[in-house]
């Protein structure tokens, strides 16, 4: 097998500026078991081993079920995601499938139901980093399994 880049081999300004993205959105205005069931979602849409682990575990800790957690894959048929959720999810979706699916006004209004200016900007940029995440970490392979929670608080 070829050997990869590991996350540690990255310049230090890269994953600094990374770092402080993520630090503003564990402090941001969104619920963190929201954001970690979209980091989570994102992270099976890119199919993201490591992403997978990462947000499974933060989702637990942060009060989630196994139950939403397996459904989250066929949210639009399952009982047990709220109408903010659903927005988030659909926008989430769109987002990370940017190429295929355009965020057209239904799911763009979906959000202003629900989420302020703010929110809806900091949604925008935790779905652009967890995409950023699963595609570093798919093009390096980075190994799954060994995440502790908050490890990278």
């Amino acid at each position: 097998m070829t050997q990869r880049i590991s996350l540690q081999e990255m310049p230090a300004a890269l994953m600094t500026s990374l770092g402080k993205i993520g630090a503003y959105l564990k402090t941001c205005n969104i619920d963190q078991k929201l954001l970690s069931l979209l980091y989570y979602r994102a992270s099976q849409i890119n199919g993201c081993a490591c992403c997978l682990d990462i947000h499974h575990k933060e989702s637990i800790h942060y009060g989630d079920t196994q139950v939403r957690l397996h459904g989250v894959i066929a949210w639009r048929e399952s009982p047990y995601y709220d109408a903010k959720e659903r927005a988030a999810l659909a926008f989430t979706e769109a987002l990370t499938n940017a190429n295929q699916q355009d965020i057209d006004d239904t799911i763009y209004d979906a959000l202003t139901e629900h989420f302020t200016t703010e929110e809806i900007t900091e949604l925008t940029m935790a779905i652009a980093t967890v995409n950023t995440w699963n595609r570093l970490n798919k093009t390096f392979r980075t190994t799954p399994g060994h995440y502790k929670v908050g490890q990278y608080a």
